[in-house]
């Protein structure tokens, strides 16, 4: 074949899923899909990853819960949800009747309630992985996140794996907001974790200096956006060089083609693209176009030859 028109290698790996494209939404940007599906097909994406969904339905936080920042925003949604049941009830099979490769993300604030989310997920036919989301409250730990505690991380982990048996892949979304990012990594990779979501929002408040208060109802909300994405690097960069052969779904500020392709070059195997969709909802495919170019122009064959590529030089 021509090499001129010989069709791009995007393909990625993540445990035993090969996906087409290296281009993934960011959990809790797109709802399910649904909202996206209007301005694209969503199988030219890698894959969906869903809203993270918890054992029971959740209203979120007060309003109101989201702030614009000079360079990002802030959001404080609550993981606002419908609950695993309903879920499976009405959006895994809207998702898997188009075709549409799936990562549905869980959330819980026991192990237990894990441990239940998994055993739900188990028999679903059709899915392409789980995210584990473990930056949330633990409320056996008075609170603490489980993904700042490497203990309390590496159960949650070991829990969802043995309830969820070993066809899945499972990626677990870390927290940037620790001190020791690579030895939690190891933790949870250790307990049955296939790859790694890097990074979650970092945690943030703005206060409304004419009113004298924070501007969100809860005080504190997640950061993300622009302001983020060197964070979102660096960690992507340490985890990569610890654990090589681990793949990385990135995200983090990400808008262009540009900024998903240090994402890659730091060490992700996959890009996630959340914020930038408020805006432009049809960034993902965007995204996707400016990134095949890009890799192109520096003279890579395929998305797989650029994984990794700064640690190189």
């Amino acid at each position: 074949m021509n090499e001129t028109f010989k069709a791009f290698d995007f393909r990625t790996r993540f445990g035993s899923i090969t996906f087409p494209s290296p281009i993934f939404t960011a959990s809790g940007c797109a709802g399910s899909g649904k909202e996206l599906s209007q301005f694209f097909s969503l199988d030219e994406l890698g894959a969906i990853v869903t809203k993270s969904i918890a054992v029971k339905p959740r209203s979120g936080r007060a309003t109101p819960r989201m702030a614009e920042t000079p360079s990002g925003m802030l959001n404080s949604i609550g993981l606002q949800g419908p609950g695993i049941d309903q879920f499976l009830e009405i959006d895994i099979p809207w998702l898997i009747s188009r075709n549409v490769r799936t990562i549905v993300s869980i959330s819980g604030e026991t192990v237990e309630e894990y441990a239940t989310l998994a055993r739900k997920l188990r028999s679903v036919s059709g899915l392409s992985g789980i995210e584990v989301n473990i930056s949330c409250p633990n409320v056996e730990n008075r609170g603490m996140v489980f993904a700042c505690d490497p203990i309390a991380s590496r159960e949650v982990i070991q829990v969802v794996r043995r309830n969820l048996g070993n066809d899945l892949p499972i990626i677990a979304k870390l927290s940037p907001d620790v001190t020791d990012l690579v030895s939690i990594a190891h933790g949870v990779v250790d307990a049955g974790a296939n790859g790694l979501a890097l990074i979650n929002t970092l945690l943030g408040m703005v206060i409304d200096i004419d009113a004298r208060r924070p501007k969100l109802a809860g005080k504190t909300g997640g950061l993300s956006g622009p302001a983020i994405r060197p964070v979102a690097v660096r960690a992507i960069y340490q985890v990569h060089a610890a654990l090589p052969q681990i793949p990385i779904l990135g995200m983090g500020g990400v808008a262009s083609g540009r900024d998903a392709l240090e994402l890659i070059f730091a060490g992700a195997s996959g890009v996630s693209i959340g914020t930038a969709t408020f805006g432009d909802p049809g960034a993902p495919l965007r995204i996707k176009r400016e990134l095949e170019i890009a890799l192109k122009e520096r003279g890579f064959s395929s998305f797989a030859d650029a994984v990794g590529a700064a640690h190189e030089s």
